[in-house]
């Protein structure tokens, strides 16, 4: 047959084949315009491709090995994926090294020739092309040739293995003992701290645009500087009211509407066109996930909408989604959409550094999406903050400087340090704490977090915060604009208060994450809400600029609004607003008290029909904001009695004080609005230094840190959920979460399936397997959602190896004729290898793990816990007294998890 290799079969003594080298392909890259795929025809940004799909072009081997086959129909729509070819059993060991690298086109539009000998301007430009293929696509690797991996859509990555890989790179790189060898070693491992400054300057520099860009936007919505129209109104009047600041009512002379109507008008119109532009650049990063992931994929609404079922514009969803094998049979549900620059990000950057592959959710496309799409609506005035996007945005920032250091660049477990020092240094720049942001990156989304990561991301994020400091995007030499200083200390007598106010605040958190739900489940349900994101922005945006525009408290924007309901009253402050909140009397509290109400609950109501819309928004500063109202109530009313009751002996000494009393109702603000961030994070040790960053103060430490705690407390009992719990349970994802364990009273044996031939490999009679059969237990897999699963190997019922389903399907792949092909499934010495030096693509040993991970059935579930949660892994093979009795993979363990905590909470 053309193509076929035969093999003789020698006598047993006689010396076996050397371990088969490499085999590259080198492909040139086409232009970026040329070839329009299916996807982009349609609309869609990217289609991944379906588990079922060959998502790699095969070999023709009769041909030319080195290049690969013209796309054809049945080539994926995502994009690139990386792929070496594998000549180990599981973990790399050449002795010889490999300059090149050779890439497999994902997409039908684009290859790419990467050599790793690139020049550093190569590999910036490389590190700066628009992979959102690669953005998370990244492969496990090592320096050594005869390692082939990658990482799939929807799989999670291997740690041991990456593990094994770097281990022996960096052997291989300390081998040299000459002085340039020396060197090397020197700027490996200096590369850990450039990228460490280089994304902590970034981030920077990306926060201050943002700031200073949202700033003038906002304002325009209610006029401009006629002198300078790029500067905001503070900016543009320092001082006050200036006769260079000109309302829109003023420049349209009261047509047509009265100058007051006018001005009503036209802010409700930006508004509206504010936040649909920004909706119009987030629904650009629309992608759509086949059903064959059998994952229910949902963003930050809670409720993703379906694309159109089967028959419906087959054209842009059936080659994405069916597999050549089998383009007559409809799928069994229509595909999923979610947007990868919608919400804040955080959830999903949590869960991809759990190791979850997300393709194109930190590219460089969604970073400058998501950038410019959220200037647009943090000035169009909805009720959402910019703070939670710095860490998607920062994230993206580290994800595409990997690119420039193969190091991190290859290396899946290594990338990641990098992500958990990015997304540290964007809590640092929106709030100003680089200690609090290295505590994010440790309380929440660091899955893996050794020390060295640890003091990198202290010094990426004071990289950030400093060059934010020297850029001073306000004008006051703050990091952030809702930065306080309390001069005067606390009485005793207000610890109680301050408890009350963490637990009213951990309620308040809680609360919003239950109404959130609700309303996701309820309004979102309708069919033209769920069709169309777009109306649903401009629905909010037009309720939002009717109700919010006649309280003074939500018409600013939510910075501003914290700053004004944390800082202490002073005259001296022209940064304050005028908000008739810095009382002097007792007859003015109760006033103030009916308008601090008002806009809680219309913020608060805002606050929960904002948060999932299809635009680019945070939580944290808007239900801080919503916690400050509350908490500024409360502090009125201390003012309140100390002030009706100067002669209570608690109080009598703070009555006497010169400025009416010594309660601060902005500390009762800004200990509110921590505590309610508190129940809708659940951050505990992160926020109390956050919140003593933002105020410099260690007087306030105590009574920061005892809210917060009371606040975690009341919200745990409340809601067990945190919002980014509640996200990543709706979305399907397989996190495990590593800083929660349920209860385990069970073995290994609830969750280990039955044993069926279908899902193993058995090499009893023979070590020589049909193709066509590892097809159809490839396809099963597929079936069942296991990308990344695998199909052990059994020879008289005992475990002989592993081979690992994106390792079969690429072996598979490459075969010259995979009808009628024979694939070598272990270790037989009689058989010669061919005259022509190739690998022998029928040979799948080099694919396969000889020592894969087993435990006995009878194991207990903590154990297995410990399994998938400490080593990372992706799957475990089951033993009875020694024999194959099955294998639980990751994502069957996590749902059994959901259920025991589910249980639990019924109980």
């Amino acid at each position: 047959m053309p193509g076929r290799r035969y093999h003789r079969i020698r006598p047993r003594d006689e010396p076996g084949p050397s371990e088969s080298s490499l085999l590259h392909h080198e492909e040139d890259d086409p232009d970026e315009d040329g070839g329009t795929s299916t996807a982009e025809q349609s609309g869609y940004l990217s289609i991944p491709a379906s588990p079922s799909t060959l998502r790699r072009p095969r070999f023709d081997m009769s041909r030319n090995a080195s290049f690969l086959d013209a796309p054809d129909e049945r080539s994926p729509l995502l994009s690139r994926t990386r792929i070496r070819i594998s000549s180990t059993h599981g973990s790399p060991r050449a002795p010889h090294l490999s300059r090149n690298q050779s890439y497999t086109a994902d997409s039908i539009r684009s290859t790419r020739h990467h050599s790793r000998a690139n020049s550093f301007g190569q590999r910036l430009i490389h590190a700066l092309a628009d992979r959102q293929d690669a953005s998370m696509a990244e492969s496990k690797s090592s320096i050594f040739p005869d390692e082939r991996v990658w990482y799939d859509q929807f799989t999670s990555t291997d740690w041991v293995h990456d593990s094994i890989a770097d281990a022996y790179r960096v052997k291989a790189l300390r081998s040299r003992k000459d002085f340039w060898g020396r060197v090397y070693v020197l700027f490996d491992g200096a590369q850990g701290w450039i990228l460490s400054a280089l994304v902590g300057f970034i981030v920077a520099v990306l926060a201050y645009a943002v700031n200073v860009s949202e700033a003038t936007a906002f304002d325009y919505k209610d006029g401009y500087c006629a002198t300078h129209w790029y500067l905001s109104e503070k900016k543009c009047c320092p001082h006050g009211p200036c006769t260079d600041w000109r309302d829109w009512g003023e420049v349209l002379e009261g047509s047509p509407f009265g100058r007051f109507w006018t001005e009503y008008a036209v802010y409700i119109t930006a508004m509206i066109v504010l936040a649909t532009l920004s909706c119009l650049l987030t629904l650009t990063t629309k992608t759509v996930v086949p059903s064959a992931y059998r994952l229910s994929t949902l963003d930050e609404n809670l409720a993703a909408a379906p694309a159109p079922a089967h028959g419906e514009n087959d054209n842009e969803v059936d080659e994405a989604s069916v597999s050549p094998r089998q383009v007559s049979e409809p799928p069994v549900s229509p595909p999923m959409i979610y947007y990868s620059a919608a919400g804040s990000g955080v959830a999903e950057v949590r869960v991809i550094l759990s190791g979850f592959v997300l393709h194109g959710f930190l590219g460089l496309r969604t970073l400058i999406i998501k950038s410019l799409g959220l200037i647009l609506s943090v000035a169009s005035g909805l009720s959402l903050g910019k703070e939670g996007p710095y860490v998607h945005i920062a994230t993206c920032v580290g994800n595409i400087a990997c690119r420039l250091f193969s190091k991190y660049d290859r290396n899946d477990a290594k990338r990641r340090e990098v992500l958990s020092a990015a997304a540290a240094a964007g809590v640092a720049v929106a709030f100003g704490a680089p200690l609090g942001g290295v505590l994010f990156g440790l309380e929440e989304v660091a899955y893996f977090f050794p020390a060295k990561t640890l003091f990198r991301t202290f010094f990426c994020c004071i990289t950030a915060a400093l060059t934010l400091k020297f850029l001073n995007p306000y004008g006051t030499h703050k990091i952030v604009m809702f930065q306080v200083k309390y001069v005067v200390d606390w009485e005793y007598f207000e610890l109680a208060s301050f408890i009350l106010v963490g637990m009213l605040g951990g309620a308040a958190g809680a609360l919003f994450i239950k109404a959130s739900r609700r309303w996701a489940k309820t309004f979102r349900k309708i069919p033209a809400i769920k069709a169309y994101p777009l109306l649903e922005v401009v629905l909010v945006a037009l309720v939002t600029g009717l109700v919010g525009y006649w309280n003074p408290f939500t018409k600013l924007p939510v910075a501003k609004l914290m700053y004004n309901l944390a800082a202490p009253c002073d005259d001296r402050d022209n940064n304050l607003e005028d908000l008739g909140i810095c009382l002097d009397t007792i007859d003015e509290i109760p006033p103030a008290l009916l308008s601090l109400f008002a806009a809680f609950l219309i913020k608060g109501l805002l606050t929960i029909i904002t948060f999932g819309i299809k635009v680019p928004a945070g939580i944290y500063v808007p239900s801080m904001v919503v916690g400050g109202l509350m908490g500024r109530m409360i502090g009125h009313c201390v003012q309140y009695l100390v002030m009706a009751y100067p002669t209570w002996d608690m109080w009598s000494d703070c009555a006497k004080m010169s400025s009416s009393t010594c309660i601060q109702p902005g500390v009762y603000g800004l200990i509110a609005a921590g505590s309610t961030m508190c129940g809708v994070t659940r951050l505990s040790v992160t926020l109390a230094v956050i919140l003593f960053e933002l105020t410099g103060s260690l007087d306030y430490v105590l009574p920061f840190s005892l809210a917060i705690l009371v606040a975690k407390w009341t919200a745990d009992a409340i809601e067990p959920l945190s919002i980014y719990d509640l996200l990543t349970e709706m979305n399907s994802y397989p996190f495990l979460n590593n800083k929660h364990k349920p209860i385990f009273t069970s073995d290994l044996a609830d969750i280990v399936p039955r044993a069926r031939k279908e899902r193993v490999i058995d090499i009893t009679n023979s070590p020589v397997v049909p193709a066509s059969s590892l097809r159809a237990k490839l396809e099963l897999l597929h079936k069942a959602g296991e990308l990344d699963g695998g199909l052990p190997i059994i020879r008289n019922d005992i475990l002989v190896g592993l081979i690992p389903a994106p390792d079969l399907e690429y072996a598979l792949d490459n075969l010259p004729d995979e009808g009628s092909g024979m694939c070598l499934m272990a270790h037989v010495p009689s058989i010669d290898d061919s005259d022509d030096g190739r690998p022998d693509p029928c040979d799948f040993t080099p694919y396969i793990d000889p020592a894969p991970v087993a435990l006995d059935i009878r194991s207990p579930m903590d154990l297995v816990y410990e399994c998938f949660a400490k080593l990372g892994l992706r799957y475990i093979c089951v033993l009875r007294d020694g024999r194959y009795a099955g294998m639980t993979h990751k994502k069957t363990f996590v749902k059994y998890m959901r259920e025991v905590e589910e249980k639990e909470g019924r109980m």
